[in-house]
């Protein structure tokens, strides 16, 4: 997937997948990351 010159928010759950390696991810695809979280949806 190509996302170079998009902006996202990588919305992590704490029993899941965590917000941080999400953006890790998409920084790695190219993309900057604005915002990162990790909520617990309980």
């Amino acid at each position: 997937m190509d996302l170079k010159n998009k902006r996202i928010i990588a919305l992590g759950e704490r029993d899941g997948v965590q917000g941080s390696a999400i953006a890790r991810c998409a920084e790695s695809a190219g993309a900057e990351v604005v915002l990162e979280v990790t909520h617990c949806f309980v």
